[in-house]
């Protein structure tokens, strides 16, 4: 029932897009289409930043594979905008996950300097602190809206950076992907003892969670994931989302493809800039980068937006087995990652200090939008 639902909605769609386009030709013209990368949105008629200003070059290390142009594509709308704000003195070269360092070592290039900056996820890094999950998402948390007002304005930017400091790294927001999909998974999991022994490619936090459970969790870079499934290293793997899933190719070889992420309802990646350069920077720049930054994080989400529904319906098309997990597993992983919090927090001061508060954000935007926000979006799946 849900894949017809899907597959209706999504042709209702693809027929009313194409009926106004065509009633729309005899008037106006459409406006020509975007360039591919989002930082040429904007025209800019000069550069910001002229005059005496250094040329300066720096290197970029991103976590993932170049073939993503969603995710891998936020670190070049950041350095292409940065090259048209500074007429081309402010170079960042971007370089895909394992070109310097493996993908889940970037933070690791930042911080001793091998690079300036990396494009990442905090989350990767929680073998070093769970500390590190707050900035991405943890398991049954904010979503991207309510992560972008917490960074923004919530007091999260100063909270992560006070902790981010310990590793001589600075961070800014720059993309999300909104609430992921549950990942790939060979058989069908129904039931809490259905994931008792399943190995599962999962980041963050979501694999502390799913092990109080009997599921072992692997930690594999993107580029690294389909072997793995293929060859049955894994059983089950989880990325982000359909248009993405779909490049790497997960369900050819397996058909289970689960909802929601809980343990992603809203991860942020960032820019991780190494302390001692970003002080180098002349303070134009250091504008410049955060608008460049600000620009990556709002336009990720959107081209998300955009590509998800129409991967999705390929995927369906393909056969591919669209399933929500069960209550009884919601409501397992729910109470396993409260006793997680918990526990960490009684032993972590700088875990406590961000859990406390980003809890209590979150409980409060979570008030607000299951107002206005649930009920419009309930009407509108609905009718009802």
């Amino acid at each position: 029932m849900q894949r017809r639902d899907f597959l209706a909605k999504a042709a209702v769609g693809a027929a009313t897009a194409a009926t106004l386009a065509a009633c729309g030709k005899s008037e106006t013209p459409a406006p020509a289409a975007p360039a591919a990368a989002p930082a040429s949105a904007a025209p800019v008629a000069a550069p910001a930043v002229q005059g005496a200003l250094p040329t300066i070059k720096w290197r970029l290390t991103s976590s993932f594979p170049k073939s993503l142009d969603t995710i891998y594509g936020g670190a070049e709308v950041l350095a292409n905008r940065l090259r048209a704000m500074t007429g081309g003195k402010f170079d960042i070269r971007v370089f895909p996950g394992g070109e310097i360092v493996p993908g889940l070592q970037a933070l690791d290039a930042v911080q001793q300097g091998t690079v300036e900056c990396c494009h990442t996820c905090s989350y990767y890094y929680v073998g070093k602190d769970k500390t590190f999950g707050f900035g991405t998402s943890i398991p049954f948390g904010m979503t991207a809206r309510q992560m972008n007002a917490w960074i923004y304005f919530g007091g999260g930017q100063q909270l992560l950076d006070e902790f981010y400091s310990g590793y001589d790294v600075l961070s800014f927001a720059g993309g999300n992907t909104g609430t992921q999909m549950g990942g790939w998974w060979r058989k069908e999991v129904n039931t809490v003892a259905d994931l008792k022994g399943i190995k599962m490619r999962i980041a963050g936090l979501g694999g502390t969670v799913f092990s109080a459970l009997g599921v072992v969790p692997q930690q594999i870079a993107g580029g690294d994931i389909y072997p793995a499934l293929e060859k049955g290293t894994i059983d089950a793997a989880e990325w982000v989302g359909p248009y993405d899933d779909e490049k790497l190719g997960f369900y050819k070889v397996a058909k289970n493809y689960y909802y929601p992420g809980w343990w992603e309802p809203g991860p942020t990646i960032h820019f991780f800039v190494n302390k001692a350069e970003w002080a180098k920077l002349p303070k134009e720049y250091q504008e410049a980068f955060q608008a460049a930054a600000y620009e990556a994080n709002v336009t990720m989400m959107a081209e998300y937006d955009h590509k998800n529904p129409t991967a999705l319906a390929k995927l369906m098309q393909a056969g591919v087995k669209v399933k929500e997990f069960s209550g009884e597993i919601l409501k397992a992983t729910s109470i396993a990652a409260n006793e997680l919090y918990a526990d960490e927090a009684s032993k972590n001061p700088a875990f406590k200090k961000i859990y406390t508060e980003y809890s209590k954000y979150q409980r409060t935007k979570s008030a607000w939008f299951s107002l206005a926000e649930r009920r419009m979006d309930s009407f509108l799946q609905t009718g009802k």
